[in-house]
């Protein structure tokens, strides 16, 4: 066994390997070699720390030193100074802009971003090399499954997973325990489970990050699953767009095959299980369970009729259980801990963690975990860092495209299934994007509109033509076109591809609206009424001009790329509004700042 004195964890999720830590972590291992340290010193790519808004992240143990926007310039300098001669670079260490103590030595112990969260799904993402299976079974990998494999009956599986409460955390949060009981107790000579990692909404990177960084953990909680339930065969469905996670799951595949965890007579007790990987071609449509199992049978991915239901006739038409990432990743964990250790965090009818991508306008922008009733004001300024250019807060998205809008009235509402459903929004996947007092909510609902009527599998009349519908009245009302009828039909639109669309895209799709009618209905009737855009978004409603004070410097004319500004120098310049695009690169030019949008 080898022994080194100090790690330097590199973050090796999508976030940072998009800004260059792969190049850096090899030059941590050219200079660590240079230096004679490579023997003293190990460099470990690890998964998603969390915190993307500060990558390329590396942190140096033992002291936990944590290095923010690493540079290839910095390298030379964090191993001659810290990892030779024992110093921290102290300017390049993370700046935590919450904390008021500017003189507490920043580590990954006390980086504010870290400190109301828990980290159960995402325990060993930042932690471990996600690439070597003895790196996940020294952190107690795979005990769970020899524990359910020796010790536990499928019933005592089912029963201890039903115990703690668990809900599916890929949509709806139905019970997972109640999933797994119907599986067990369908009939089926055969018999399936699946693993949803087909993650499409926009913003949301969860289960990628899972994979990414704990590919194990997924394994062997299929493995649990599929004993709990007497399936002898698992697909991971994953999207093909996520190359990294794809290529780590495949990684540990293989090596829990080579490790006797997977195949044939595992732990010797006669159980037989193996898992293979469905590449997704990225339909949105297919993160429904009924439109995946087609997906990886063969077919056109398109949803059925339920019931029945998967647990009773699923792929291939077997019995099939079906949970997604973050569901399955904490499954050892109540096995080994115990279903009390889990309702231990939470709250009662949500116990537990979530996991969310925090994105928009957001300081800190990142995968945050926290427990299950932590309130939208803890994580979008304690945690998130609050909204970034001194703008304020007007609004956050949950769930995504099937999610809905909540407030600055909601900030103090604390997050779970329930809560968030009765305010007319959901759970999801996890998505969670902030917008501030520049977004237009019209357009913010046009966006998320958009995109299901681009996804939408076209199976269903409400969810192919209604969703197309609503979208036309849309741009019909952030064009300037529309009217206080159009608003009416709109809502009751809505209500009715949400009533009877055949799946769960076609019955979320109209969310976003009407929770932004909801909340925001001002805003909708400014459009059709004032024809003005109150957030100064819809470009179709909107003029640059010249206010009085002009000096006539000529800065606004030469930067205009269509040629809309003229005037003679130190003379009143005027735009032309036939011309001109409404692009507002010329608002920032002014001296003045005499050129505004109205």
């Amino acid at each position: 066994m080898e022994y080194y004195r100090a790690h330097v964890l590199v973050c090796g999720g999508t976030g940072c390997s998009s800004s260059g830590s792969a190049t850096i972590e090899e030059m941590f291992k050219t200079a660590l070699a240079e230096k004679g340290l490579d023997k003293e010193v190990q460099v470990v790519r690890t998964g998603c720390f969390g915190l993307c808004e500060a990558g390329p992240i590396c942190i140096v143990y033992p002291e936990g030193s944590f290095y923010s926007h690493v540079k290839k310039e910095d390298v030379d300098r964090i191993v001659n100074e810290h990892l030779l001669k024992g110093r921290i670079v102290h300017d390049l260490l993370y700046v935590d802009k919450l904390e008021a103590h500017s003189d507490i030595e920043t580590s990954i112990t006390n980086v504010t971003f870290y400190k109301k969260q828990k980290r159960v799904v995402l325990k060993n993402c930042g932690v471990i090399n996600p690439e070597k299976i003895e790196e996940y079974i020294a952190f107690d990998g795979y005990q769970a499954l020899g524990k359910v494999l020796t010790q536990m009956t499928p019933e005592d599986v089912v029963n201890e997973v039903k115990k703690s409460g668990l809900r599916g955390r890929g949509g709806g949060g139905f019970p997972t325990g109640m999933k797994w009981e119907f599986a067990m107790k369908s009939q089926g000579d055969i018999k399936y489970v699946a693993c949803n990692a087909d993650e499409g909404d926009p913003g949301a990177f969860m289960d990628r990050s899972v994979l990414e960084g704990d590919p194990h953990a997924i394994i062997e909680a299929m493995a649990i699953a599929a004993y709990a339930t007497g399936a002898r065969k698992g697909y991971v469905y994953i999207r093909a767009e996520y190359p990294i996670a794809v290529k780590r799951l495949g990684i540990a595949i293989a090596q829990a095959k080579e490790y006797g965890l997977l195949g044939t007579d595992i732990f010797g007790t006669g159980f037989d299980f193996d898992v293979e990987i469905r590449l997704g071609a990225g339909a949105f449509v297919c993160g429904e369970e009924t439109a995946l199992i087609a997906s990886i049978e063969g077919e056109r991915g398109m949803p059925r009729p339920k019931p029945p239901f998967p647990a009773q006739k699923g792929i291939f038409g077997k019995p099939t259980v079906i949970n997604n990432v973050e569901t399955y990743s904490v499954i050892p964990q109540i096995i080994l801990k115990g279903a009390d250790w889990f309702r231990s965090f939470g709250t009662e009818k949500s116990p537990g963690t979530k996991v969310f991508a925090l994105g928009g306008k957001i300081n800190n922008t990142g995968l945050v975990e926290i427990p299950m009733g932590t309130t939208l004001r803890e994580v979008i300024y304690d945690i998130g860092g609050g909204i970034p250019n001194g703008h304020e807060f007007k609004a956050v998205q949950t769930g995504g495209p099937s999610g809905g809008c909540l407030t600055k009235d909601h900030l103090d509402t604390p997050i779970d299934f329930d809560t968030l459903t009765a305010l007319g929004s959901m759970m999801g996947s996890g998505g969670m994007i902030v917008v501030d007092d520049t977004n237009c909510m019209v357009d913010f609902a046009r966006f998320f509109l958009d995109f299901t009527v681009d996804e939408s599998c076209g199976k269903c009349v409400p969810c192919r033509e209604g969703t197309k519908r609503m979208l036309e009245i849309l741009e019909k009302i952030t064009s300037g076109k529309g009217t206080l009828e159009d608003i009416d039909k709109l809502e009751s639109l809505a209500h009715s591809v949400k009533d009877s669309a055949l799946c769960g895209l076609g019955q979320t799709a109209p969310n976003p609206v009407l929770s932004t009618l909801r909340y925001f209905r001002d805003e909708y009737i400014a459009h059709v009424t004032d024809k003005k855009c109150p957030a100064g978004m819809c470009k179709d409603l909107l003029s640059v001009v010249i206010l009085d004070g002009c000096i006539g410097c000529t800065a606004c004319a030469r930067v205009c790329p269509v040629g809309a500004i003229s005037g003679e120098v130190k003379k009143q310049h005027v735009i032309d509004q036939t011309k001109c695009i409404k692009c507002g690169a010329c608002i920032p030019k002014c001296p003045k700042q005499v050129i505004v949008k109205q």
